[in-house]
């Protein structure tokens, strides 16, 4: 009979004689061979590592074509990979969706600044340009409002 170990933070998870991994700080370096983690959000039924590496950088350099909510989309999808530290998954798949992560937010905080400052600002702070600037002035201008 084996007596119990001193220290209970040492125990040892073994899947084979060979490998054991220590339950101490060396834990969150290593993957758990027993689990299975998908870089996608469904799980098996998504993609394998490579072809969301190539996922990404798609939705990724689309982002850039005036098409932002891929970024949003690309954040998404590839959740897991946001959660998990960088050593856990493919390092181009998580700079990618990193990178989809800080563009997404740069472009909603420049589209946020805009819609409040037009629509608090208003007549006040453009003046004489705000006549040409809002839509149901340029709806009655056009004759586009007569359908009403």
């Amino acid at each position: 009979m084996e007596a119990a170990p001193s220290n209970p933070t040492h125990n040892i998870i073994s899947t084979a004689p060979s490998a054991a991994i220590s339950m101490n700080s060396s834990v969150a370096t290593h993957r758990n061979p027993l689990r299975v983690d998908w870089p996608t959000v469904d799980g098996p039924l998504g993609l394998s590592e490579q072809e969301s590496v190539n996922h990404a950088r798609r939705f990724f350099n689309f982002g850039f074509l005036l098409l932002p909510w891929l970024w949003a989309v690309n954040c998404l999808y590839f959740w897991p990979v946001l959660r998990r530290p960088s050593s856990y998954y493919h390092p181009d798949l998580r700079r990618y969706v990193v990178r989809s992560a800080i563009g997404f937010t740069v472009f909603a905080v420049i589209l946020s600044s805009w819609a409040l400052t037009f629509s608090i600002g208003g007549e006040r702070l453009f003046g004489h340009a705000w006549d040409k600037l809002v839509m149901y002035n340029v709806a009655e201008k056009y004759g586009l409002t007569g359908w009403i």
